[in-house]
């Protein structure tokens, strides 16, 4: 049937209707605005991932295992810090400190640039011409600096700094610094957040993520010894030459070891402690190359009136190497305890539920007195949540410093991979002991030669044995020794069998009470009255005396060792160890205490070589290690083990 126009134009009507109430076709949807995302090197892989998501997750935490990190960048890399004032002045030891390159607003060249650690911003793809952004430091911004990378260089980010559309369409990339290690954690932990801000418009959005400062850390021995330092006194005197002859008996140790750099000397104030006045430690992280970018830094004692330690910032310090120095150091707190030789690291173990993957610190305390090495230095290594110090009780020595009666030796294969090594005054009493049996009592007690300027000792086997000190001295060393191996085993899960026992020998001073330290330098002999700390020393006039404390006395009665330490020596090298020379009695051709030492050296895998110290350190109330000190590799990642 044929439509009529009407019938026609009422269907065309009908769907004009229709087509006017249709919804309409859905439209394009318009893209969503970039999200910011700012990432950084959460794994430590050097690298900051901004396609994956490796980077991305737990970035907004940190823990000793995992989360970017971050250096104090306190070295010196182009050694622009003066170290005189004018006129050539010496600058107060504020001033010497204040000056790094952490100190500035610049970035001090390519090797400064290294000590960035590096962030990023995701790319910002389809962001509109009017966008801008900003990043600022919202936790921890008094002791963190960023600057972003641009065509002319490493600038400076201030609150006034943009980031425009284009940076923010292809990724920027920034570099953040500390300005100093941790110290104190109720003033700041550590712990940097950066945020980036972006605005388009109307719309804003940001992102954060967390970085914590690398820890200051001390060395351990499973770590290579890279370059021993050592002090060397000027001068033609007997002391003099003798000390020069140390070092470069010490000079041909090291390279026989394997050490590629020749020694540093520190020539400035004849302070012959070189252990003493510093500890050599490092800050590291993984640097953009996938290596380990390390920054050394020597912990200066907490001793503001040892002058040696200006040394440090003086000759030691510039590319690579910083100080840090503790201030606010009281009186009242006992100097010898602060002397470096009193702080040795365990290395690396885990036992009864904790882990110490960069080893863990022991300092030595006077449990008579209560006096403990200074709160500020104590305070700065405890802030750095890795090494947690452990004191152990060094009442009984004269110096009170642990590196007189303990130590750390390699040992591949073994549950921890080191052992403890200790001095043990009981074997070092049976030598003399069974010496005396054979026969022997009439041996003089000392090998070493003697001269017009230091008279050899005179006594022998039989008269030390009789002294009513030497035999009670070292029956209290041995007892305080155990109590002391008690606590590192109990702490560390170590075993008498991971135990090496090194004979010893030690006994009083003259002068009950007194607590001082070494001197920084022994009198040249020949050159007028040695120091009490020498004439104290003189075993002859000591065994001579028949009256005195007992070890009954208790803590008061205090030590130094008698035959020269042989474990108060160097490590330098996996297998290598440099000893004293231990000067002991001769009977049949060999020096008993020297083939004693080597035996127990040589059962614990180590080759053990022996240098002179006698009247260079020996007599002033130490030995080789005291005298000397070492920078190790700091190329293995500290969180892991």
């Amino acid at each position: 049937m044929r439509t009529t126009s009407h019938a026609r134009r009422a269907t065309l009507a009908l769907s004009v209707i229709a087509t006017i109430l249709a919804p309409a076709a859905p439209a394009l949807a318009a893209p969503p605005p970039p999200r910011a995302d700012l990432r950084a090197d959460v794994d430590r892989d050097g690298r900051v991932d901004v396609t994956g998501a490796t980077d991305d997750v737990g970035e907004d935490t940190w823990t000793p295992a995992r989360g970017a990190v971050f250096l104090p960048n306190i070295d010196d890399d182009t050694k622009r810090c003066p170290t005189a004032g004018p006129r050539g002045r010496p600058l107060p030891d504020a001033s010497l400190a204040a000056c790094n390159d952490a100190a500035d607003t610049r970035v001090n060249g390519t090797p400064d640039a290294a000590d960035l650690a590096r962030v990023r911003s995701v790319p910002m793809k389809n962001l509109p011409a009017s966008a801008t952004g900003t990043l600022r430091v919202v936790a921890g911004a008094k002791n963190t600096r960023v600057f972003v990378k641009r065509g002319t260089g490493w600038t400076w980010v201030t609150a006034a700094t943009r980031l425009t559309a284009a940076e923010l369409r292809a990724g920027v990339e920034f570099g953040v610094e500390a300005t100093d290690v941790v110290r104190d954690p109720k003033l700041w932990g550590g712990r940097a957040v950066l945020r980036l801000t972006v605005a388009a418009g109307s719309a804003t959005t940001s992102d954060d993520v967390t970085l914590r400062v690398a820890p200051l850390l001390t060395h351990h021995h499973l770590q290579a010894a890279q370059q021993v330092l050592v002090t060397r006194v000027p001068g033609t005197d007997p002391y003099a030459r003798a000390q020069q002859a140390f070092v470069r008996g010490l000079a041909a140790e090291a390279k026989a070891a394997g050490i590629g750099h020749p020694l540093f000397t520190f020539e400035r104030y004849d302070d012959i402690w070189a252990q003493d006045f510093v500890e050599p430690g490092y800050v590291s992280m993984t640097g953009p190359d996938g290596r380990r970018q390390v920054i050394r830094v020597m912990l200066r004692s907490a001793q503001p009136d040892r002058e040696s330690g200006r040394e440090l910032f003086e000759r030691l310090r510039g590319k690579g190497i910083g100080v840090v120095q503790v201030s606010g150091v009281r009186e009242s707190e006992e100097w010898t305890l602060n002397s470096m030789g009193n702080l040795e690291t365990v290395p690396p173990y885990t036992h009864a539920g904790r882990s110490f993957p960069a080893g863990r610190i022991i300092m030595g305390e006077r449990r008579d007195t209560g006096s403990k090495p200074a709160r500020a230095m104590r305070s700065l290594l405890q802030a750095q949540g890795l090494q947690d110090p452990l004191l152990l009780d060094t009442s009984w020595l004269h110096v009170g410093h642990v590196d007189e009666f303990v130590q750390f030796l390699p040992a591949p294969g073994t549950p921890r991979g080191w052992r403890i090594g200790v001095a043990d005054p009981e074997a070092g009493l049976r030598l003399l002991r069974d010496a005396q049996k054979a026969g022997h009592g009439g041996t003089r007690m000392f090998s070493v030669p003697g001269s017009a300027d230091l008279p050899a000792p005179k006594e022998t086997i039989d008269q030390a044995l009789a002294s009513k000190w030497l035999v009670a001295d070292n029956t209290m060393a041995a007892q305080r020794i155990r109590a002391n191996l008690e606590v590192l085993k109990r702490e560390t899960g170590v075993t008498d069998a991971e135990v090496v026992r090194v004979p010893a020998l030690y006994t009083r001073g003259t002068e009950q009470g007194e607590r001082g330290d070494r001197v920084p330098r022994l009198t040249r002999l020949g050159a007028g009255d040695p120091p009490e700390s020498v004439t104290e020393y003189g075993q002859q006039k000591r065994l001579a005396r028949e009256g005195g404390p007992s070890a009954a006395d208790g803590p008061a009665v205090m030590t130094s060792a008698y035959v020269p330490g042989a474990v108060n020596g160097v490590l330098l090298g996996g297998d290598r160890y440099l000893a004293p020379r231990q000067w002991g009695p001769v009977i049949g051709g060999e020096d008993v205490f020297t083939a004693a030492v080597t035996a127990a050296y040589t059962r614990a895998g180590l080759k053990v070589s022996y240098i002179d110290d006698w009247s260079t350190y020996h007599l002033g109330m130490g030995e080789v290690h005291c005298g000397t000190n070492t920078l190790r590799d700091a190329s293995a990642a500290w969180w892991q083990r």
